[in-house]
């Protein structure tokens, strides 16, 4: 049970998730950057990427989509987690993460049809003619069927049933390494159309065998890793699912089947549900869902209320008493904030200020607070603590 204290805003309370407690509600997605080192290793670019996320006062953090396999890797230029080397490569950031008191987690993933493809700053399409002529790798990804996931893209090579068992055994694999690199939490990608994906949704699996078929046969394998990710894991070590709540295509995976696969993963030990949407027929973010303020906020709700899961909230989440009502109005049990905080990554402390705490930057890392306290001295009778200027009418 929770300890709260009610005079601070729920944003900013503790959250015990098993044997982790957050210090805060706020959490940053996996986003990716493909910036990885040399053998698709964890390198100086993300300890300081995601470090500034931890000065920022963030709960917790999650690292980007890390392949389970070298086939696996969206393009070359992602994180992978297969070898030793990669494990080793992790460490100094965790510790960086932790001796920050910000818990840090990682995104297990697997590219599947969408693998071999670009960069997201370059189109997030299928690699260009030029792009292979410059030097760009390119392989034959993998996939529930060979149908690729649109006109242009790469065809894929079907899983045989037995490489499904055998996949289960990669996820199982790369999750022992997440522990042994000391994560705090592991989060199962099964959103935007990548491999796990493209199993649940009838737009992408039409296979009949035990891994293809019905609902109950398109959930197996992502249900398989589930169980086998947990195996690997410590009682204590809180896991996370990442779903498409709504694949927003026609026919394909909506929020009752959300709401079915979310009370298996809760059966198999999954401790929060990450509702996120679309990205099955084209880019990772491609989604026919109307936009706007909170736009997949309910699917979260509905997650919650109907499975007795915690879930994360995360889409186009702007401001903290945006933040706080969500959580008041037990929407979700934690809020995700991605580009926004790419945008400012001190975020979680400018929002703590919003919400009438941290007037004297108490909760700043002492580095910064001590100077920003003697700055608010300066500018408190025409400013905010975040440096907004109070103007007369």
């Amino acid at each position: 049970m929770d300890s709260l204290d009610p005079a601070r805003p729920l944003l900013f309370q503790p959250l015990e998730i098993r044997g982790l407690t957050l210090k805060n509600r706020l959490v940053v997605p996996p986003m990716v950057h493909y910036r990885a080192g040399p053998g698709s290793t964890c390198d100086t670019f993300h300890i300081v990427h995601l470090g500034r996320f931890a000065l920022g006062g963030f709960g917790l953090v999650f690292v980007e989509a890390t392949a389970v396999e070298e086939i696996g890797l969206i393009n070359e230029h992602d994180l992978g987690i297969w070898n030793d080397a990669q494990v080793q490569s992790f460490k100094p950031l965790i510790a960086f993460m932790k001796s920050e008191k910000t818990a840090i987690g990682i995104q297990l993933a697997h590219g599947g049809r969408k693998s071999s493809s670009q960069r997201a700053i370059d189109g997030m399409g299928p690699l260009t003619p030029q792009e292979i002529a410059a030097g760009a790798r390119m392989w034959q990804p993998v996939g529930p069927t060979s149908e690729p996931v649109a006109k242009g893209w790469l065809t894929p090579r079907q899983l045989t049933t037995e490489e499904c068992k055998a996949m289960v055994r990669t996820w199982g694999a790369a999750a022992r390494r997440a522990v042994d690199a000391g994560f705090d939490a592991i989060e199962i990608h099964t959103a935007h159309g990548y491999l796990l994906a493209s199993f649940l949704s009838p737009v992408s699996n039409t296979r009949n065998d035990r891994y293809g078929g019905d609902r109950e046969g398109r959930m197996r394998l992502p249900l398989e890793i589930a169980e086998a990710v947990r195996r690997e894991m410590p009682q204590t070590m809180p896991l996370f699912v990442r779903v498409s709540a709504v694949d927003g295509a026609q026919d394909g995976w909506n929020l009752d089947d959300t709401v079915v696969f979310a009370r298996e993963l809760k059966a198999r030990g999954v401790d929060v549900i990450d509702c996120s949407s679309g990205g099955i027929s084209g880019s990772a973010t491609a989604a026919q869902v109307p936009r706007g303020l909170g736009f997949q906020v309910p699917f979260a709700e509905r997650v919650r209320k109907e499975v007795g899961i915690p879930t994360m909230a995360v889409g186009i989440i702007l401001e903290a008493r945006q933040a706080e009502a969500i959580l008041q109005n037990k929407q979700a049990d934690l809020i995700a904030v991605g580009r926004q905080a790419q945008f400012n990554p001190n975020i979680a402390q400018h929002w703590a200020h919003d919400l009438g705490i941290n007037q004297k930057f108490e909760d700043w890392p002492p580095e910064f607070g001590w100077w920003l306290e003697k700055r608010i001295r300066t500018i408190e009778g025409f400013a905010t603590p975040t440096g907004i200027v109070r103007r007369g009418e």
